[in-house]
């Protein structure tokens, strides 16, 4: 069945720092190539989720990795830029002390091949669901505070008849593109949201009535996590169908 088409593909190469958006993008058994595989650690904290994210640090969205690193096996940041506009190489020790300092506690630069992330390697959302949100926050709403991998345009969302459709999508399949070798994703489960959706990507200011928006429309979810079942590329415009 036809759900629609992908409307835009988003890369995150540091963990919690500024994402790219791409027009086409490789999608690996870890998720799209060169996503999340670098994140900054907390020497400090001994539990299972060490990693720095935007909860913690929300300045950290305004971190911008730029110039890919041809000598590495996926295309990888080789310098950040900080708020402040300075730039420093990406895997320095200025950098690590520039958010070490920021963050208040002692960091490391870790690089991972198969992706840190916080539940699976890719996320999905309708542009419908995203609309959604703005209309009953009254707030205008950027793609970004959602953190999403790919975002999907169905005909729904063009008449906005449902919102949050990805919750039908938990168990199927989401195919993109045609043909027996086309880029496919396992749907395991909903995305339920964190304090991040209420960080504006541009400024980091922080406005609560987007998280609560989310509560208040579907219980937090908005949008889905998967695990890759078939490798491929992923293309703005291509055609997304749902299958068993």
């Amino acid at each position: 069945m036809e759900l629609g088409r992908i409307r835009a593909i988003f890369r995150y190469p540091v963990k919690s720092m500024a994402g790219e958006l791409l027009d086409v993008a490789r999608l690996s058994w870890h998720g799209i190539e060169g996503d999340r595989r670098l994140a900054f650690r907390r020497l400090a904290d001994k539990s299972e989720f060490p990693w720095l994210t935007a909860s913690k640090l929300p300045q950290l969205l305004l971190y911008k990795p730029f110039g890919p690193d041809n000598h590495s096996a996926e295309v990888l940041p080789t310098h950040v830029r900080t708020p402040e506009g300075k730039e420093y190489e990406l895997r320095s020790d200025e950098l690590r002390k520039e958010v070490s300092s920021r963050y208040g506690g002692e960091l490391e630069l870790m690089n991972l091949k198969h992706g840190i992330f916080d539940e699976s390697p890719i996320s999905v959302i309708s542009l419908g669901t995203v609309h959604s949100i703005a209309r009953e926050s009254g707030r205008e709403i950027d793609l970004r505070r959602f953190r999403p991998n790919v975002v999907i345009e169905t005909p729904m969302a063009a008449v906005g008849a449902e919102p949050f459709e990805e919750n039908r999508w938990v168990g199927r399949t989401l195919i993109f593109g045609e043909g027996t070798s086309a880029a496919a994703v396992g749907v395991t489960m909903k995305d339920e949201r964190c304090v991040m959706v209420n960080f504006d990507p541009d400024t980091a200011e922080k406005d609560s009535e987007v998280m609560k928006t989310v509560v208040r429309l579907n219980e937090n979810y908005a949008g889905v996590y998967g695990t890759v079942v078939r490798t491929g590329e992923l293309r703005v415009g291509q055609v997304v169908s749902l299958g068993e």
